[in-house]
């Protein structure tokens, strides 16, 4: 038994009701997660000062390196806890928000896995996450059905449905609507505290969980972080030590060179990591904000198969497999494209390639972000995969080069390029202040992190003055009158094409400027959700 002794627990204020509030948002439910709150919400402030004070090391000249401290486990002969035969076979596994219809889509795909994502394709309004949550209610108890009124269509879960792994929202992260003390709790907290007590003795004695997603990542102090909180949980649930098993996602710069001590850190809990490829480009700009020499060209030229992006994947894999876990591959953001075949051949063409990319590098599954592209990515990774692992499956490689983790796509910045990032940047962020936060935009299925690449890209070009390729030919400079004008030009355009009616209600001049501020930073802002959270709770 862990000792509880000596924990103060002040009773969670809830500042707004919410459907589905009342069965979630329980006397029991709450004190747990504010027991949650008193016994770790110190520690992870040190860890945030943490994060700030490695950023201002990397901000003066420093670059990221292995730790010399850790490199035992970096050598050492070890694997992580073995992995439980419902989780061996994760081939295709598809992600989505917490929305009821999509949940019950997801959960029918026939993908090995669903994750549920509290975190970047669910836009955290109070109402959207206390729904999220109580739709997890009924998935524990079997009652997860839904009613399209437009269409008076019946949704319901399958008899052979996904397994459902959970994201809980990023350890910087606050929920705004619920104060301990008048300050709000940990929303990475409030979330996985929910989850467990209302899910986790369920879920274990099904033999189906819990299961978690971790995000955002920094550091090996974090995972051990994450390990006590889950000593902690299965404590005072009554589970067995090593019952939550979680994936982390390495979608940071600083936690690729650190993935064996995340691993070391989580044993008796983890069953894999995870290729976050969109928030890790997003997180090597930010890692490298002040140097120069890190400039990426335009987002399309940034691609898994080159430069920095390789490295890191052919790394995951190497520490996956020495550690007896899973590496799993990533995203692909496609959908259909209705109504032109040919679109729509191409797009899956490039998934089908960008899976077999995967297969042969080692990967034991993949990520997929619409239901018609399970079949695609199953057919690839079982053509390539003969077993439901590629576990055993050992890269020789010797040790990366810190270098090779750092080196730059080679390419160009285009004003084409400027101008799409302006454009995906409002787009996204406006739809993510009406309430969503998986969006379609040009065929692609965009969740937060192409708003942080987008506008971070921006911010980098600008702020190193980086050379672009006119539309004419000719070489310029993203100056900032320039960009206030291709702000001033997408907006015009988005008047056009939704009204002035549209354009207000669909918040476009609240994600415009959210945009603007966030390029024209001194300081590369951390997260753009930030800001737009608190124009979010206010809209709520």
């Amino acid at each position: 038994m862990l000792d509880h002794a000596a924990i103060p627990v002040q009773m969670p204020l809830v500042l707004r009701a919410v459907p589905g509030g009342d069965h979630v948002l329980t006397a029991e439910a709450l004190n747990f997660v504010a027991t949650l709150q008193a016994r770790f919400g110190l520690r992870l402030h040190s860890l945030m000062v943490a994060r700030a004070r490695r950023q201002e090391r990397f901000d003066r000249g420093e670059l990221p390196d292995y730790l010399p401290e850790t490199t035992e486990i970096r050598r050492g002969i070890w694997e992580a806890a073995p992995i439980p035969e419902i989780l061996q076979d994760r081939r295709v596994e598809i992600t989505g928000p917490v929305d009821r219809k999509m949940m019950i889509n997801a959960l029918n795909s026939g993908a090995r896995v669903f994750m549920a994502d509290f975190e970047d394709a669910t836009s955290p309004g109070f109402a959207t996450i206390v729904a999220g949550h109580a739709n997890m209610l009924d998935y524990r108890d079997g009652t997860l059905e839904y009613t399209d009124a437009a269409t008076g269509r019946d949704y319901r879960v399958g008899s052979d449905p996904a397994l459902l792994i959970v994201r809980p929202r990023g350890l910087h992260m606050a929920e705004s609507n619920v104060l301990i003390g008048g300050q709000p709790v940990s929303a990475a907290l409030f979330d996985f505290g929910l989850n467990i007590f209302h899910n986790g003795r369920a879920l274990a004695a099904s033999g189906r969980g819990p299961f978690y997603y971790l995000p955002k990542l920094e550091s090996h102090r974090e995972a051990r972080f994450w390990n006590e909180v889950f000593l902690f949980a299965q404590d005072r649930m009554g589970l067995s030590e090593g019952t939550i098993k979680a994936t982390v996602l390495i979608e940071t710069l600083p936690a690729a060179f650190e993935m064996d001590e995340i691993v070391w850190e989580l044993r008796n809990h983890i069953a894999g990591l995870n290729c976050g490829r969109w928030d890790y480009i997003f997180s090597y700009i930010k890692t490298l904000r002040n140097h120069g020499a890190y400039i990426l060209p335009d987002r399309a030229e940034v691609t898994m198969d080159r430069a920095f992006l390789a490295t890191y994947a052919a790394r995951l894999v190497k520490v996956c497999h020495r550690r007896g876990i899973h590496a799993m591959g990533g995203m692909a953001a496609a959908i259909p494209v209705k109504g032109d075949e040919q679109a729509n051949a191409a797009a899956f063409a490039k998934v089908r390639a960008d899976k077999q990319r995967e297969v042969e590098l080692g990967h034991d599954g993949t990520w997929v972000a619409h239901p018609d592209l399970v079949p695609v990515a199953r057919a690839v990774f079982d053509a390539g995969m003969t077993g439901p692992n590629q576990v055993r499956r050992q890269r020789q490689d010797y040790r990366i080069d810190p270098a090779k983790l750092l080196a730059p796509h080679q390419g160009q910045v285009t004003e084409a390029g400027i101008r799409s990032n302006i454009a995906i940047a409002v787009e996204y962020l406006a739809h993510w202040l009406q309430g969503r936060g998986a969006v379609p935009i040009n065929n692609l299925m965009e969740d937060a992190a192409t708003a942080e690449i987008s506008r971070a890209q921006l911010w980098q070009w600008r702020r190193h003055g980086a050379p672009v390729v006119m539309a004419d030919g000719n070489e310029g400079r993203l100056t900032d009158d320039w960009f206030g004008q291709l702000m001033q030009d997408e907006i015009v355009r988005v008047l056009e094409r939704l009204g002035p009616n549209g354009f207000h209600r669909g918040h476009y001049a609240s994600a415009a400027r959210i945009v603007q501020e966030a390029v024209m930073a001194e300081t590369l802002p951390d997260f753009i959700t930030t800001p737009a959270y608190q124009v979010l709770n206010a809209l709520d």
